[in-house]
């Protein structure tokens, strides 16, 4: 009997340490497999969220920079678009008589002209520059004051508008804001019956300030910065143009230089005329 109790004792033994050998062996299993602590998760989260906050930063950091490159861009094909005209329609300003018409002052471009020219300001702080009739004196096509400046110059052939134009250029209050307007007329006689379209474009808008200076000499024959061109036989050798917007942007003064700055040349010629009438 002792014997067998022993052996029972025996067999119990080595069953309970199979059974504790296998559990152990089972146990790292199975503890992976119930998933993660609450620490882990934490952790997790944890670091997803500091990845999504870096990532949509950097993104905000581009679309910003993309942003503020567009209106560099913007601002810079401004200053070029207002620098390209004024380089290609004043530099080439032909000095012109307004007197093509002598004995109608009804009709002649130059009166239209002057009148867009004169718009915004008060009659009595502008230069006559009508047509000049028997009982009026004539006038220089270029007149130019310190805020608005008038002049003639040709438009190619290839243009919508295509020979002499007197363009009219003035800073002008428009929908709450101040804009550089220009207004084209043509600048030759018209035929009976029939009006010039003028035509109107606003230059640059947002603008805080707009001057413009005249050098050349004066009534002493000394040459010289001028805030004021008016009723002279010849054109400045040059114009300063100086603009300022709202915006801040930096505009570098423009200091365009007359091709023709001679005595003015008759309007009323034959070649004129002729030439209106091929275009009509």
């Amino acid at each position: 009997m002792s014997c067998e109790s022993k052996a029972k004792g025996e067999r119990r033994k080595a069953v309970g340490r199979a059974s504790s050998t296998s559990f152990s062996s089972v146990t790292p299993s199975l503890k992976y497999a119930m998933g993660f602590t609450l620490i882990e998760v934490l952790i997790a989260m944890t670091l997803l969220s500091i990845m999504v906050v870096l990532l949509f930063g950097s993104l905000r950091i581009c679309a910003q920079s993309w942003e503020q490159g567009e209106s560099k861009i913007t601002d810079v094909n401004e200053v070029a678009v207002v620098d390209s005209f004024f380089q290609r329609h004043l530099s080439s300003a032909i000095p012109l008589w307004n007197d093509f018409s002598p004995g109608d002052q009804k009709n002649t471009a130059s009166q239209s002209g002057a009148d867009a020219a004169n718009a915004g300001e008060g009659a009595a702080n502008q230069p006559g520059t009508g047509a000049a009739t028997q009982n009026q004196e004539r006038i220089l096509s270029f007149q130019g004051k310190k805020q608005s400046l008038q002049f003639v110059s040709v438009f190619p052939a290839s243009a919508g508008r295509s020979g002499m134009q007197l363009f009219s250029i003035q800073l002008q209050q428009q929908d709450g804001e101040q804009v550089i307007n220009v207004s084209l007329t043509p600048f030759f006689p018209v035929t009976e019956g029939q009006e010039w379209r003028q035509e109107e474009v606003v230059l640059l808008r947002h603008v805080s300030d707009f001057s413009l200076a005249y050098f050349g000499a004066d009534e002493t024959g000394e040459s010289r910065w001028q805030d004021e061109w008016l009723k002279k036989d010849v054109q400045p050798r040059l114009v300063k143009i100086s603009i300022g917007t709202e915006n801040g942007v930096f505009w570098p003064e423009m200091i365009i230089e007359l091709k023709v700055a001679g005595a003015a040349i008759e309007a009323n010629t034959g070649n004129a005329a002729g030439s209106a009438e091929d275009r009509r």
